[in-house]
Formats: structure tokens, sequence, C-alpha cells
């Protein structure tokens, strides 16, 4: 996770585009798995229950995470939610949707990293290549 997401940074140092496979998959899982991670870490209570992640795979698969929901869920890029997971880039950055404040909130400040609370990077700091 941090070897794809630090390489990621010197990706868009160099405003090269990655092409990213479906390996991917093990930093979603991670990104999903650190939901009360994320609120733990800043000594928060999570706003509800973990939401249902739908993401497409770079291959084009489907990518589900949770029991669906149509009132808490995220929904996208497989690529751009590992982006915001990993603080690559700002949700504000990517264009996966968001319904329900759990998902909202959650994206907002996810962390699936160890170590103290870090803010993602502010909106238009890191540029999408």
């Amino acid at each position: 996770m941090e070897t794809w997401a630090h390489g990621q940074d010197i990706y868009d140092l160099l405003k090269i585009p990655r092409v990213n496979g479906d390996r991917l998959k093990n930093i979603a899982v991670i990104g999903v798995r650190t939901y009360g991670w994320t609120f733990a870490n800043r000594k928060m209570e999570p706003p509800g229950p973990a939401p249902y992640v739908k993401l497409d795979a770079p291959s084009g698969d489907t990518w589900e995470f949770g029991d669906a929901s149509s009132d808490n869920c995220v929904a996208g890029s497989a690529v751009e939610f590992c982006h915001v997971v990993t603080q690559g880039r700002n949700i504000a950055d990517v264009n996966l949707t968001l319904v329900g404040e759990p998902a909202e909130k959650w994206m907002a400040i996810a962390q699936c990293f160890a170590g103290p609370p870090v803010d993602p990077p502010e909106l238009g700091m890191r540029s999408a290549s």
C-alpha cells in the first residue's frame, strides 16, 4: 500500500499517467477495513455503520464490500478510492459518489495507514494523473 501510494507521488511529480491493475484490490481491502480505525485514530466515534463500497476495478470488474445500501455508500473508481484512503487525493478532487453521513465523514478524513492522524491534502494540491 505504501509503495503504491509513494510511487504515485513520483508519477504525480513527473506528471506521468500511471497504468493500474487489479492488484490494487489489496489497497482497497485495507481502505475498507480501516473505516473504524480512521475515527478511532482521531478519538472520534464513527458516525454510523461502515458504508457499502462498490468499486470499478481497472480490469472492468466490480468489487463490493459490505451490505448493499442505497443510503450509506461509496461508489466509483477503485483507483480514486485508493488515492483517497492513502491520502494521495482530497475527496473533492475525485469523482467518487458518496451517499450518507458515514460515507461523507469517512472519506473526508480516510486514513488506511498506521500512525497519528494525518489530514488529507488540500483541495487541488495533488494533481490527478
